[in-house]
């Protein structure tokens, strides 16, 4: 199979466009949570409530809740990567860097998709899907050169921040490929994703308490609402959208999902925080839809 060979269907465009929204608007929630909130507890709620929820879509869909013992370690595999190690990673990324930073960092995450995906699926690369990869990404270390110099912590902060960020895209990389593979392709998606989640949610629950003491029980309204916001809307309605992405056009052509959300990110923060766009930003912004639109592109007849 080559990425990004087939003509995407409008379906699954858009539930792509579905999921860069939706994608894009989490960023805002996710920082005004971990100023409420322990970021190791904000995550622990967030997939606690969004297990129960992948639960009953599952039920609701009358599929079998029970997976086989193999199925069961891929998805507590999954799990601890996409739903522990990822989300704590980006939580406290964000205590040093700012949001914007944080979703522009992500966006490199169609770099290893790319390889692990050549690597461990054998999926094969297009020209065009290169060539624009690389318009894409310089696009984003525009992005990035404009975040960095407009971040208000110092060196050090921004570099941790960036460190931190980069190990959550190794995370969700290497269980966004995971879901590419025949095992994953075997097991009902909704289920294995339920039971990632609880999985994930478990070590959470692990983490937050060795660390950060035992659950706080008086959330407020304004936690309360935005936890279930993350947990429903930017987990239940979105992974299973993102992870059929990743089997139908592999794992490289669905991570430009997080090329565009720091464009959409970026957006919302200018209607709600005052973002500043400079030419720099400008510039970049550009550059990754262009490089979109070219790595997504359907191949000519005989190219």
């Amino acid at each position: 199979m080559t990425e990004a060979a087939a003509r995407p269907s409008p379906r699954a465009i858009g539930a792509f466009l579905l999921i860069t929204l939706i994608w894009g608007s989490t960023w805002l929630v996710i920082k005004d949570q971990i100023g409420a909130l322990a970021p190791s507890w904000a995550v622990t709620y967030r997939f606690v409530l969004a297990a129960a929820g992948m639960f009953a879509l599952a039920a609701v869909k009358r599929e079998r809740l029970v997976l086989a013992p193999v199925a069961l370690g891929f998805a507590a595999l999954f799990g601890l990567l996409q739903f522990f190690g990822n989300f704590q990673f980006v939580y406290r990324a964000e205590q040093h860097i700012t949001s914007g930073l944080v979703a522009v960092i992500f966006a490199l995450l169609l770099v290893p998709n790319t390889l692990l995906s050549r690597l461990f699926v054998g999926t094969r690369v297009s020209s065009r899907f290169v060539t624009g990869s690389l318009i894409a990404l310089t696009g984003i270390a525009l992005l990035i050169l404009h975040e960095y110099r407009a971040a208000p912590a110092g060196g050090g902060a921004v570099l941790i921040g960036i460190g931190l960020t980069l190990m959550g895209v190794l995370c969700a990389s290497i269980s966004n490929v995971m879901q590419a593979s025949q095992l994953a392709r075997r097991s009902s998606a909704l289920v294995v994703i339920a039971w990632a989640m609880a999985f994930g949610a478990a070590a959470d629950a692990g983490y937050a308490w060795f660390t950060a003491g035992p659950p706080p029980l008086d959330l407020g309204f304004r936690s309360l609402l935005g936890i279930t916001y993350l947990a429903l809307m930017g987990s239940v309605v979105t992974f299973p959208l993102y992870f059929a992405l990743i089997r139908d056009w592999g794992p490289g052509p669905a991570a430009y999902s997080s090329v565009l959300i720091p464009v959409v990110a970026m957006g919302l923060s200018t209607l709600f925080e005052g973002y500043d766009w400079s030419a720099l930003a400008a510039g970049g912004a550009t550059l990754a839809m262009a490089g979109l639109i070219i790595a997504l592109s359907p191949r000519k007849a005989g190219a």
